[in-house]
């Protein structure tokens, strides 16, 4: 859109460029950020979402086959106590 004035064209040119170059300046901003975030949480020792949900699964799956394992050795406890008991008293 131009004006009868040209210092107001100039102005919006100045404008349109300052806008172009804070929005580069934004997205140089923002990449650093993410670099440093990235570096920290490398040193922090923290492991991705993914993962921690990964090991969640796993340690869920093997508490619970713990669990039915040990009903399955308290049943056979008890059918070997009843073996054991009837064989004493047929003696």
């Amino acid at each position: 859109m131009q004006t009868q004035n040209p210092f107001f064209d100039d102005l919006a040119r100045m404008a349109g460029g300052a806008l172009g170059a804070l929005s580069g300046l934004k997205a140089e901003v923002e990449t650093l950020v993410r670099q440093q975030f990235e570096r920290f949480m490398a040193g922090a020792d923290m492991v991705p979402r993914d993962e921690f949900e990964a090991v969640r699964a796993l340690a869920i799956k093997a508490r619970s086959e713990q669990e039915d394992l040990e009903v399955r050795v308290a049943a056979l406890e008890a059918k070997l106590a009843d073996l054991a008991g009837g064989e004493k008293q047929s003696s």
